[in-house]
């Protein structure tokens, strides 16, 4: 489809704008406005269809598609199937943005060919906490100009998220990309005390950034075993220190009230990594063995042992039957889940110097 399609007053001025670098396009459908954005700023090209509104923004959604990629028809089809999956061609990019069409610049936020500068294209036609997570798992954004914008338009938007799992996922973008600088961090831990599920991503991309708790005395036959590597002892020294006692604070806390299937998946994956060194693989996937046990520890330290082995055993293995036979979510999931996660808050709570 060419401008000739469209009325006369759109076609001239729409081939006036085209003739010139047009790096992204965005179309207002409730305003019937077309706007640019070009090397000197943002074009506008108000819309007066002959025809009713949505026949005529497939036309110039048509004309777009036609200047930028040579396809008549619009987003071409074939590309609709493969770009959602992060497949769109590295010579498309560019192209994609200048259509019009919304699952186009989705694509391009997905593309493993993302580029700082892309994405700041991306950014201004398709602004967003979607689009932003999209763009947030690239390393070139990361490491841009965009990342920390992308990360503070999350931050900023958390508290209007109303999925948990949308805002866990917000957070572990943030995390993830390291860019949780020491302001986010103070401001998400506040508020992490009335929503914990803040803390899930946290917990698993930056878990020695969270805030230290005083340390623990350790039994000095715990110190000696760690020094000549005993696998349990170790993770009983990393427990006790500001970082580890810190690290079980929160974990605790975002235990205490998973609201969802997945952040409860999540934050067993997170406990089960944390202990994993107690763990010794004997293939059948059953958890920590006696060759990872330390038999001769002595009593005033068996607790303690016995709490890092379960807390090293569990994972999400104990919960997934549970959690396939409900759809439960908030406070009737958490009574289903009961039998699986107050042992393990038990054993937290020991391990923080609970009795």
């Amino acid at each position: 489809m060419s401008l000739d399609q469209l009325a006369c007053e759109d076609a001239l001025r729409l081939a006036v704008l085209l003739a010139g670098e047009v790096h992204a396009v965005r179309i207002d459908e409730g305003a019937l406005t077309l706007h640019a954005l070009t090397p000197r700023g943002e074009a506008r090209v108000a819309l007066h269809p002959d025809a009713r509104a949505e026949r005529y923004l497939t036309r110039v959604r048509g004309a777009l598609a036609g200047h930028a990629m040579g396809s008549p028809g619009g987003y071409p089809v074939h590309l609709r199937r493969w770009t959602r999956s992060g497949h769109a061609s590295p010579k498309n990019l560019e192209a994609l943005l200048r259509l019009g069409e919304p699952e186009a610049v989705t694509a391009v936020s997905l593309s493993a060919h993302l580029t700082d500068e892309l994405a700041r294209r991306v950014w201004w036609v398709q602004p967003g906490s979607d689009t932003a997570r999209a763009m947030l798992a690239h390393d070139a954004v990361r490491r841009g100009a965009m990342g920390p914008v992308l990360a503070r338009h999350l931050l900023e938007h958390l508290a209007f998220e109303a999925d948990p799992d949308a805002a866990i996922a917000s957070v572990t973008a943030i995390a993830a990309a390291g860019l949780l600088d020491a302001a986010a961090r103070e401001r998400l831990w506040k508020a992490a005390q009335h929503r914990p599920h803040y803390l899930v991503g946290w917990l698993a991309h930056a878990p020695l950034t969270l805030p230290p708790a005083p340390p623990r005395e350790v039994h000095p036959a715990v110190a000696a075993a760690a020094q000549a590597g005993q696998p349990v002892a170790t993770l009983l020294l990393r427990c006790a220190s500001a970082e580890g006692q810190g690290f079980l604070h929160a974990l605790a806390l975002a235990l205490e009230k998973p609201p969802t299937h997945d952040a409860v998946l999540r934050l067993l994956d997170i406990a089960s990594a944390w202990f994993a060194t107690a763990r010794s693989d004997r293939g059948d996937g059953s958890g920590a063995s006696v060759d990872a046990a330390w038999p001769d520890a002595p009593p005033e330290v068996r607790p303690a042992v016995a709490a890092v082995l379960a807390l090293a055993a569990e994972g999400r293995r104990a919960a997934e039957p549970i959690l396939d036979r409900t759809t439960a979510v908030g406070p009737l999931m958490r009574r289903h889940l009961a039998p699986v996660l107050q042992p393990l808050l038990g054993h937290l709570h020991l391990l923080r110097g609970g009795a």
